[in-house]
């Protein structure tokens, strides 16, 4: 485990792209999983990580031998009721899908929640798709819990595909 630098920017680009296409099956149309592509997310995650927009915003891979297997992004919470000074958000944490359940998603939870207490943030929370039962689960089983807060992304920005999701939070101090 350890922040991420731009050289990661392809490897963190392809394991983005297998898991949301993992992810967005039957939700997006197949025409937008399969327009994904790792030298377009590349170039994204090249320019997030040379210019983070915030000291507090970082990424975060978990490796095997040299090989990153997941990533995770922490930063100020964005959401209209929350505080950027005490509130940290986990905005992603992915675990390639050939290489879950071989502890990297714990790992990158407890990193994320660790890096956001070094950030000074006292709360954490992440936003789980509310169909997303095992991503839920795993963060609850972690001590984090719901806070009453739902929010409904429209994926497309065409009103066709929304995906709803509930926030759970955590103390960090």
């Amino acid at each position: 485990m350890r922040v991420a630098t731009m050289a990661d920017a392809e490897a963190i680009a392809r394991v983005q792209v297998a898991s949301w296409r993992e992810r967005y099956d039957g939700v997006l149309p197949a025409e937008l999983i399969d327009a994904m592509n790792v030298d377009d997310f590349a170039e994204r995650w090249r320019t997030s990580l040379h210019r983070p927009g915030d000291a507090r915003n970082r990424v975060l891979v978990a490796l095997d031998g040299d090989d990153v297997r997941g990533f995770a992004v922490t930063g100020p919470a964005t959401d209209p009721d929350a505080d950027p000074i005490a509130d940290g958000e986990i905005a992603e944490l992915t675990v390639e899908p050939d290489h879950r359940r071989q502890g990297h998603g714990s790992r990158l939870l407890q990193a994320s929640v660790e890096t956001m207490r070094s950030d000074r943030f006292t709360r954490g929370t992440v936003w789980v798709a509310g169909s997303d039962d095992a991503t839920r689960t795993f963060v609850t089983e972690a001590g984090w819990a719901a806070d009453g807060a739902h929010r409904e992304l429209d994926l497309r920005g065409d009103g066709a595909v929304r995906v709803k999701q509930v926030r759970l939070h955590t103390a960090l101090d």
